[in-house]
């Protein structure tokens, strides 16, 4: 008995897998890494609080902002090889290795590290791995999808972002309450079981298009596209911010308002649940209406939100109000900068052939985690200076402004003159 061409087809594409069961797999293994990449930051406020009675040691805010920082500063170069080999070799290999990989720098810091700030670093730079997995997961759900449907479902997968907020709500309480080591033996023991579960279900899309030149002719490649250099920008700043608030949220809030590190570690979990259940509405309402429109209003809202912050006071006891202004304003944020984040990527969905994609992507991932290393350095840094973090905010007022103007006057012309599927202006 015959089969025609389109059963045959159909039959392939079920043997294969289910797009949203591959897409659900994917959005947990990010969060999963993500959890992980994010263990060091909530300890920061910790030990500012313990002072000389830490096991650090009396750190500065300089040293706490490396400390935080070092592992998003890796995970985002090796978003730029990660991203190529993805393309080369599928997210089905990909997401098992860089979980189990991942499980060793863990290790490392529950073991070693904890009573050391050199090891603490040295440990933080490998922990930096788990940032890439974002680089394998974009490429592999975009295949997964037809064009109209990319922005919604690269949009869920980037709520994966919320495996910070695991990190958030677990780390401190996990520490004072069960030791130091149960965070990290937590995070190892589930990337272990996402690996293997990676390894036995995920499936790459049927007629994924093998690259077949070399790593650094594509790299190449990718970086001469208009796209990739103008995504860059966009995303330095919407997930760049995202992550800066992420890992330095805490110490701001422990600082600026004297919140005890438990309440500022639940305070960044807020604004990070915001952002993710943000970033796929940024994807959905970027297929329907234009990422440029969405990415337009994140960037907008995000420059009053952060002149409405900047002169903000600590709180006192006669301010409360200022607190609650200050929330209602990084809240907005938040929202502003999940969507943002999400409508970069449904930009690229939209205007980036399928195969370049993963190194589209991981250039792209790069330059958001660098846009998420730098602000908590330089926000130590200047309230070393001034005691304040009011200029910090007022920068970053200042830089999504100037991105606003970049996505409406560049962006908007290319997104138009390259489109993979039409792309509202």
């Amino acid at each position: 008995m015959s089969t025609s061409p389109t059963s045959a087809a159909d039959t392939a594409a079920a043997r294969a897998g289910n797009p949203w069961v591959m897409l659900a797999l994917a959005t947990v293994g990010f969060a999963v890494n993500f959890w992980a990449w994010a263990l060091i930051s909530p300890l920061g406020a910790l030990y500012l609080k313990q002072g000389a009675n830490s096991p650090l040691g009396q750190l500065s805010q300089s040293q706490v902002a490396l400390m935080v920082a070092v592992p998003v500063l890796v995970g985002s170069l090796g978003r730029i090889i990660v991203g190529a080999l993805t393309d080369r070799f599928g997210g089905r290999v990909m997401f098992p290795i860089v979980s189990a990989v991942t499980i060793v720098p863990v290790l490392f810091l529950a073991f070693f590290a904890l009573d050391s700030y050199t090891l603490m670093l040295f440990g933080g730079f490998f922990l930096g791995i788990a940032g890439t997995a974002f680089a394998v997961g974009v490429p592999f759900v975009n295949a997964w999808f037809p064009p109209e449907r990319r922005g919604l479902a690269v949009g869920v997968f980037g709520a994966g972002m919320g495996g910070t907020a695991i990190s958030a709500l677990t780390t401190v309480p996990l520490s004072q309450d069960q030791g130091r080591t149960v965070p990290f033996l937590l995070t190892a023991g589930v990337l272990a079981a996402y690996a293997v579960v990676a390894w036995l279900v995920l499936r790459d899309a049927p007629g994924r298009v093998v690259p077949t030149t070399s790593l650094a002719s594509r790299l190449s490649a990718n970086a001469r596209l208009p796209i990739t250099w103008q995504a860059c920008v966009l995303y330095a700043v919407a997930f760049g911010g995202y992550v800066a608030f992420s890992v330095f949220l805490p110490t701001y809030l422990k600082t600026a308002h004297g919140l005890e590190p438990a309440d500022a570690a639940n305070r960044m979990a807020g604004f990070v649940v915001v952002a993710v259940v943000m970033r796929p509405i940024g994807g959905w309402l970027s297929d329907r209406l234009g990422s440029i429109r969405v990415l337009a209003t994140a960037f907008a809202l995000v420059t009053v939100c952060a002149a409405i912050a900047a002169p903000n006071p600590p709180v006192t006891s006669d301010s409360g109000s200022n607190l609650t202004l200050g929330t209602v304003a990084f809240l907005v944020m938040a929202a502003a900068l999940g969507a943002g984040s999400g409508a970069v990527f449904a930009l690229i969905a939209h205007s980036t052939e399928p195969a370049r994609v993963g190194g589209v992507t991981g250039l792209v991932g790069a330059a958001g985690g660098l846009g998420g290393f730098v602000p908590p350095l330089l926000m130590g840094w200047l309230y070393g200076q001034t005691e304040s973090y009011a200029v910090g905010l007022w920068l970053l007022s200042v830089t999504s402004a100037l991105t606003l103007a970049l996505t409406v006057l560049v962006v908007r012309r290319t997104a138009a003159s390259h489109p993979a599927t039409p792309v509202t202006a």
